[in-house]
């Protein structure tokens, strides 16, 4: 063994070139000042401008077709009071109706598909940066949460990026245009609808505020319920014993009925403008009737002209209802943007590609090739004096800790629970950044390698060794894409799985859930993907603690023919499974207390006698097991 026997060597400065500490292994620079709420909105929709652009001159042009239709209805009334052909007015109407048609399919279509480019892009840059920020930075927030963010909000990103935001400036334009012709039609009916208007108005800018902030407290509970609900199926079958169904539901279904609370406080909001807004505006079409008829009685005013103001106040509802719908969905969709670009805060580690709002299709760039050094010259690992915590604020989970890892050979990691023995596995796969000290690998400081190349020279089995989305062969195949079918049968058998999976129904293409296969299936399924890379340092975290004592006899025996070739570092509860370990390292409250052989900590260190003692194991030599061909 390549470590001294003693966990508190000489202090290691930080080297000077050594960037400071970053608890949460973060690469992130100093964060801007929040841009406005309508820049961060714009900021999802400013790659689209041209097709922005073209979406509003359409709804513009349809807009114009739309404002010209009540004057051609003038022009049809007077060509009858007047004994005229009505064959040119007529013919106006169709090509208006027919033109109107076109421009508004097209505009719909041309905003909708805009619409979900807004959304993929939104969806991919969130996804990237959740798979490429540090393992603090996502496990800081419930996974429903984040989930919410990836598809509920980015469905309210969608119409406020596009639609809203044409629907805005194209109601303004109709709403300022049909009070135009209608000043061109008689000023006194003007003056009478512009009362309804400004009224309308008022009302509005009074309740749009409630109603934002309504939906937008909606939706904070709609992320809560999200990240909740995730938690509770994850552990239902321990919600099942504890009989605390309904106590869960209640906690899931608090969030739903404030979402719903807030949701029906917007909805009341809302339906007061609107018949508040619809009550005046029919009263005001009252007023212009009863106005209009007296002075076309005067003769001020011509019987096709007052037609065609009644023609432009009955539709005025429709740019005043498109101004307040649009309102309504941008402040949705301001608040969802805000939430999506809070994902950009998340840190990222250091060379993480993908992280920005890059296309769903920009590459990542693959790991450096690594080059080990001659064999002997350094451990494959070491760690100098570190020190590490989960947090700024935070007691540190590791304190000077000094190891180092033989090229070959098994290293086992014994201690109480809260030793800091997973801790270490953190530094060394670098999810977690260390305070104090430094790591090498091959004899190369950890800042040489970014967190690819690194894990690229490692295999880590998980202790819950939870499983990828997919089939068994996609499970496997996510350690190293490239395995062909002779390889993954072979690290089946090693695993001794291989005739569980041909028992599957479609065998190694067989979807993978909870009821699919077992808790020690699932962690020889894990197991077998870190056995197909052969790594240079596989680490098993209790990877054998939910097999029964022949599969674990056969994962041992290969576990101890792959340390003949490489480096085997355990973290181990069941001490039987790391008794021939070549060393055993000993750790208590976040310090290295003792290492060396079983024999050898069974005569010297009183932790390691009381942890054999409490699990019963006879003080032997380790099995002499026959190798195996891993």
């Amino acid at each position: 063994m390549n470590a001294p026997h003693s966990s508190r060597g000489t202090t290691t400065e930080r080297p000077p070139d050594t960037p400071p500490a970053d608890p949460g292994g973060v690469h992130a620079p100093p964060k801007a000042p929040r841009a406005p709420r309508l820049g961060v909105l714009w900021s999802f929709a400013r790659p689209h401008t041209r097709t922005l652009a073209l979406g509003l001159l359409l709804a513009l042009v349809g807009s114009a077709v739309g404002l010209a239709t009540p004057m051609v209805t003038k022009w049809v009334l007077d060509a009858l009071g007047g004994s005229q052909p009505l064959s040119r007015p007529v013919a106006g109407l169709l090509v208006l109706l027919v033109i109107g048609s076109a421009v508004w399919f097209w505009q719909w279509t041309l905003l909708g598909a805009l619409g979900e480019r807004v959304v993929l892009d939104a969806r991919s840059s969130m996804v990237r940066r959740f798979l490429t920020s540090t393992v603090p930075a996502v496990t800081r927030r419930p996974a429903g949460e984040l989930v919410t963010r990836v598809t509920s909000d980015t469905v309210l990103l969608r119409e406020a990026a596009t639609g809203a935001l044409v629907g805005l400036i194209n109601g303004a334009v109709m709403l300022v245009g049909t009070l135009a012709l209608m000043a061109v039609l008689d000023l006194v009916l003007l003056g009478t609808t512009l009362v309804a208007v400004v009224a309308v108005g008022v009302l509005f800018a009074v309740l749009m505020p409630g109603i934002a902030a309504a939906q937008q407290r909606a939706q904070e509970h709609i992320g809560r319920l999200g990240g909740v609900l995730e938690g509770a199926l994850r552990a239902v079958r321990t919600v099942k014993v504890s009989r605390a169904e309904e106590r869960t539901a209640e906690r899931i279904l608090a969030e739903a009925r404030a979402s719903a609370e807030h949701g029906v406080r917007a909805v009341r909001r809302e339906a007061l403008a609107w018949t508040v807004a619809g009550s005046g505006i029919q009263l005001a079409i009252i007023a212009i009737l009863g106005l209009g008829a007296w002075r076309v009685a005067e003769g001020e005013l011509a019987v096709s002209a007052l037609i065609a103001f009644l023609l432009y106040a009955f539709g005025l509802m429709q740019p005043i209802g498109e101004l307040s719908q649009n309102v309504t969905a941008l402040q949705a969709g301001l608040a969802a943007a805000e939430r999506i670009r809070e994902t950009d805060d998340m840190r990222t580690e250091p060379g993480a590609a993908g992280t920005g709002t890059a296309p769903a299709s920009a590459a990542v760039r693959p790991a450096a090739p690594h080059r080990p050094g001659p064999a002997g010259a350094h451990p494959v690992l070491e760690l100098r004096d570190v020190t590490a915590a989960y947090g700024p604020d935070a007691e540190p989970a590791v304190r000077g800790v000094t190891l180092a890892v033989p090229r070959r050979g098994h290293t086992a990691i014994v201690g109480p629970s809260g030793a800091g023995k997973t801790t270490l596995f953190s530094l060394v796969l670098r999810f977690l950044e260390p305070t104090g000290g430094h790591l090498l690998l091959d004899g190369r400081p950890y800042r040489d390698h970014s967190p690819g190349e690194v894990r690229e020279r490692l295999a880590y089995v998980e202790q819950d060794a939870p499983l990828a989305p997919g089939t068994v062969r996609d499970n496997l195949l996510l350690s190293r894409p490239d395995a062909t079918e002779e390889e993954l049968r072979r690290v089946l058998r090693e695993v001794r799985l291989e005739e569980k999976v041909d028992a599957l129904v479609e065998g190694l293409d067989t979807p993978l859930s909870a009821t699919a296969v077992s808790g020690g299936e699932r962690q020889r399924i894990a197991l077998a993907r870190a056995l197909l890379r052969t790594p240079e340092v596989l680490l098993l975290d209790e990877a054998t603690a939910q097999l029964d004592g022949l599969t674990e006899a056969a994962v041992q025996e290969c576990v101890r023919a792959r340390a003949e070739r490489g480096a085997v570092v355990t973290i181990a509860h069941r001490l039987s499974t790391v008794l021939d370990a070549d060393t055993i390292v000993v750790m208590e409250a976040g310090r290295v207390r003792a290492r060396g052989t079983h024999g050898e900590l069974l005569e010297r260190d009183r932790l390691y006698r009381e942890l054999v003692e409490a699990l019963r194991i006879a003080d032997r030599a380790a099995p002499n097991a026959p190798g195996a061909s891993c």
